[in-house]
Order: C-alpha cells, then structure tokens, then sequence
C-alpha cells in the first residue's frame, strides 16, 4: 500500500508544481492527438497514407524543434523555452483546426511540430535538476501516473465532442496550453545548474556542434535505436489504430476512446506500486521485459475480433508502458552528463519523434495495400528484436552504478544528492 502523505515528503516542492502543470497540459495534449488521424480522415476523404505523411511531416519537424530546443537549454535555461514553447504551439496548433484544405495542413503542421518539441528537453532536463538520480525512475513514474490521469479525461471528452465539432478539441488545446504557461511563469523557478559557458555567438554555435559528444557515445546511440525499434510499434496505438478498429472492426470513437481509458486506469492504480519494484531491478532488464509486454499486447491486435480482447491486449500493453517509460527516461538520464542534460534529453526525445514521423507512413502503406493484421505482426518482430537489444545492453553496462538498481545505491544516495545539489 502506497503512503501518498509520505510520497508527497520525500520529493521537492518544484517537482509537485512541474506534475500539477504537466497534468493540465496532458489533458490538452490528449484531447487533440489521439483522434487527429481520425481528423484527417474524415475532414479531408483522404487514407491512411495521406494522413500518415502529414502525421510524419509533424513529427519530423518536432525533431528539428527538439534539437533546437535540446541546445538552448542547456544555453538559456529551462524555464524560458517551456514557456515559449506552450504559447508557441498553442497558437499554432489553432491555427491547424481553422485550416479548410488538406493542401494548407502540411505548412501550418510543420510549425506545430516545430514549436510544440522545442520544449521537450526542456521538461526532461528540469526533472534531472530537481530529482536526484536515485529518485529519477520513481519520479518520472509518478508523471505518468499524472499524465494518464489526464488520459482518463482528455480522450473521453474529445471522443463525445469530435461528434460534433473537430475545431473545438484545438480550442481546448490551445487554451489548456495558455493554462499551463501562466501557472509555469507564476510558480515554476529556473532550475538549470550553475555551469561556466560563453554567451557569445562562438559560444552557441559550440553548443549545437557539441551534439557530435552525444552521437559518440555508442552505448547511448545502441540503446536509442533500441528504443526507436520499441516506439515505431508503441506509437501506432495513437495513430494507426483508431482507423485501423473503424474500418476493420467497426469501432466507433468511442469505443477507441475507452481503450485509452482503460490504459490511463491501469496506470493510475498500478504505476506506483509498479515503480517501487522496477527500481530494485536492473534498469536495461527491465526494459527488455517491458518491451516483451508490448510484443504480446501488439500481437494481439492482429489476431482478436472481440472488444473485450482489444480491452485486454491494451492492458498488457500498458503493463509493459508502466516499465519502459520512467526507466527508459531514468537511463537517459543517467548518460547524460549535467552541463549536456538538455542535449541528451533532446536525443533521446528522438525514441518518441522519430517513430511518430516515420510509424504512421509505414503503418499507411501497410494499411492501404496489404492485410490490416500484417501491422500487428511486424510490430511483434520489432518488439522482439528492441528486447534482445536491451538484453545485451545489460550484459554489457548492467553492473555500472549509473544503471544500478536504487537498493544497491542506497549508500551512495547522499553523495549523489550533495553532487546534484552543490
């Protein structure tokens, strides 16, 4: 049974604020994201294919946004590109539900890509601030906890008023993101350590060229392909697959938005006493064994026709969700050196990206030209290949303390506190 009074003690005021405003963002995050394939659509009587270019067009500028972002955090700080970063995307993810041909939608998505990523690394770099390394796992688990609670209202909401109106989920968007970025410049403080660094222009084109630091890292380069591999299949229930249940199973929005439910439940009653397991074990084990949760839950998509069976099948999912997410996050974490977070965390923001760009094209030309179910079964290959990956890295950097379970740095947690501090 999880102490929530004493939960609350144990973490920081800060990282309280950055959870409350992050599940107020969430909520307008998930009123518009899960249904904008549905959006396309049926807005604009294109495929799948079309609407997985624009989804991949989206994503793909986010990438861009996200290393411009990674670098300016860790030049100007944290709390300034958050900011800019909500009043950016909130108008320009307006400006995407007011656009009337599917022609218009590609230039008005490339900068809701762009400006809705570029404080990503942001977010991430500020949590390693705040948290000490042996309270990462644990407290990126608590956001999830936080952001599915957001799940339990955003996709049910918007599933009832995307019967009527598709513009007003972009209105609650943006004014959700406005929200969030009053609250975030009244209580939320910089958190960036203090570091010596030039503030000439020499000194910030040096910050973009210290990318290549990240890129040789080759163990942190092995475990982002990995994590690439597991995110092509975890992104396609968000976008393949409410169109793939409605032309093939004839489930209505709904009925898509209830599985969302379902896997915001199962995360808010499981997450904590998930994550008060996971960080007595090996961080890379426990990616693998996650990601074997998602080779299962996919699996199953391409072989069940009962929705109860989709209810289940995206409940082993999430199980698998609940592992690999604040341990995925919480390793990068530990790679990153501090004066480098935002860089780091903007690389490793490519895990989520760059299957968002590329998995709605692949799941388009699959959907569009072979068997529905031959989605699901290439996403179970890739699911099995991401676990052998993480495997191996654990055989290979497992023993390192960086990557330790939290019981065998119990020792050492006030040295890393005074470090992380100082």
């Amino acid at each position: 049974m999880i102490n929530f009074p004493q939960l609350y003690r144990e973490f920081p005021k800060k990282f309280w604020i950055v959870a409350g405003v992050h599940f107020i963002d969430k909520i307008g995050a998930t009123i518009v994201f899960p249904f904008f394939a549905l959006y396309v659509t049926s807005q604009f009587g294109v495929g799948m294919m079309e609407a997985g270019v624009l989804l991949g067009l989206l994503s793909l500028t986010g990438i861009i946004g996200s290393v411009i972002g990674g670098a300016l955090t860790d030049r100007l700080g944290r709390r300034k590109l958050i900011l800019f970063g909500l009043v950016a995307s909130a108008l320009t993810s307006l400006t995407l539900g007011s656009v009337n041909r599917f022609a218009w939608l590609f230039p008005v998505a490339a900068l809701v890509g762009l400006f809705s990523e570029v404080g990503g690394p942001a977010h991430a770099a500020m949590i390693a601030d705040i948290l000490p390394k042996e309270q990462r796992q644990e407290g990126f688990g608590i956001l999830r906890v936080v952001g599915n609670m957001a799940w339990l209202v955003g996709p049910t909401v918007a599933g009832f008023v995307a019967r009527s109106s598709f513009f007003a989920l972009f209105v609650l968007d943006a004014v959700m993101s406005c929200v969030v970025a009053v609250l975030f410049y009244s209580f939320m403080s910089e958190t960036k350590p203090e570091t010596r660094e030039r503030h000439d222009a020499e000194g910030l084109l040096q910050t973009f060229r210290d990318y290549r630091i990240v890129l040789r890292d080759k163990a942190y380069v092995a475990f982002l392909v990995a994590a690439v591999l597991m995110g092509m299949v975890y992104i396609q229930m968000y976008n393949s697959l409410s169109v793939y249940l409605r032309d093939n199973h004839g489930i209505e929005p709904q009925g898509y938005g209830f599985l969302l439910t379902s896997s915001a439940i199962t995360v808010i009653f499981f997450q904590f006493w998930t994550m008060r397991i996971i960080k007595m074990q090996p961080q890379f084990l426990m990616m693998a064994f996650g990601t074997v949760f998602y080779l299962v839950g996919f699996g199953m998509f391409g072989v069940v026709s009962a929705y109860w069976l989709f209810v289940v099948a995206v409940v082993v999912i999430t199980v698998g969700e609940m592992i690999v997410m604040p341990t995925s996050q919480a390793i990068a974490a530990g790679f990153a050196r501090t004066d480098m977070r935002g860089r780091y965390m903007a690389v490793f923001g490519l895990s989520i990206s760059v299957p968002a760009a590329a998995g709605p094209v692949a799941a388009g030309l699959v959907l569009d030209n072979y068997s529905p179910n031959l989605l699901w079964y290439l996403g179970a290959l890739l699911c099995a290949i991401s676990a052998s990956s993480f495997y191996a890295l654990h055989a290979r950097l497992g023993a390192e303390s960086r990557f330790a379970p939290a019981r065998a740095r119990i020792d050492t947690a006030p040295m890393a506190m005074e470090a992380e501090h100082g």
